[in-house]
């Protein structure tokens, strides 16, 4: 996860507990998953920014958090303009990147890791601010055992009887995948997810609020259960398939959505799978999600002869 290479960096972030910022200021891929996790503990106001450098307000008061990636000038843009209004800068990512080379600076603590991957610079990122006293502490193992559980589950070697990952490839082969996740992390989980199905695929993929998907399935053709693929002309659209994202989060609203969106696809006759999450904290969880849905882009992109 990267968590190794950042070992040395982020216990030198243990003497400065102290030294409460007024707010965080994170930008790159994965500021909103910072946010998702961290927010309903940290003690001081939290925000992602995606648009371009960095809020008006933001000064030498407030501690910006980078997280890089291979492709991500609004990445760059942000850590320029926190060197450029003197803010303390901790930025995670790959050692030897051009943003780890912009972002150099008397007041940047530089937090490495060992791929660019989004996931792997949350983990780091939210270790980091664990000990400089913003985030509460949290297990690193849990995540890596949570991906190795998935990668066990979904090996090659493992048969479509009991691989979620070669079973949810096959379903969606012909249909257009519609992701849901009902609470704020699984709904960040199925954007990973629709991302990596249109890589794979070439085709639509869609993630998107409750009300949204129920469109979407009240405006797609119908699905005949007792059509003959070999006798009856093909529908005029690709049908749909729903999936739905749990990561075991048990709230009133979710529960609502989650009826409102079974209840389109029964009426459609479209395929509805479930994906459930690990056993873990937030970030594994999530982490078991994503990599379920990595697991399943591949599978696809291989039936698919891409």
């Amino acid at each position: 996860m990267g968590a190794h290479e950042a070992a040395d960096a982020i216990a030198g972030l243990a003497g400065d507990a102290d030294h409460r910022p007024r707010a965080v200021v994170a930008a790159g891929p994965a500021a909103r998953l910072v946010r998702a996790v961290l927010e309903p503990a940290c003690p001081v106001p939290f925000v992602a920014w995606s648009g371009p450098g960095l809020p008006g307000w933001a000064g030498s008061l407030d501690l910006v958090v980078v997280l890089g990636a291979p492709d991500g000038p609004g990445a760059h843009a942000a850590a320029v303009e926190a060197i450029r209004r003197g803010c303390p800068l901790l930025v995670v990512t790959v050692a030897t990147s051009p943003l780890a080379e912009v972002a150099a600076s008397r007041w940047t603590t530089l937090v490495p890791t060992a791929t660019a991957d989004p996931l792997a610079a949350a983990v780091v990122a939210i270790q980091a601010l664990a000990a400089a006293g913003l985030a509460a502490p949290f297990d690193t193992e849990e995540v890596a055992l949570a991906l190795d559980d998935v990668a066990i589950a979904s090996s090659p070697f493992v048969d479509l009887g009991t691989n979620r990952a070669k079973q949810l490839a096959s379903s969606i082969g012909d249909d257009v995948p519609l992701l849901w996740g009902g609470s704020v992390l699984a709904a960040r989980a199925a954007r990973r997810w629709a991302e990596g199905l249109r890589r794979a695929s070439g085709r639509p993929a869609l993630a998107a609020e409750a009300d949204d998907i129920v469109a979407v399935l009240d405006a797609s053709p119908s699905r005949d259960l007792f059509a003959d693929p070999f006798e009856d002309p093909p529908t005029p659209a690709p049908a749909s398939s729903l999936i739905l994202l749990d990561d075991r989060v048990e709230a009133p609203a979710v529960r609502v959505d989650r009826g409102n969106v079974l209840g389109a696809a029964a009426r459609h006759g479209a395929r509805h799978d479930e994906v459930f999450a690990g056993e873990g904290g937030d970030l594994a969880r999530y982490a078991s999600l994503v990599a379920t849905g990595g697991y399943t882009a591949a599978y696809l992109e291989i039936g698919l002869g891409h």
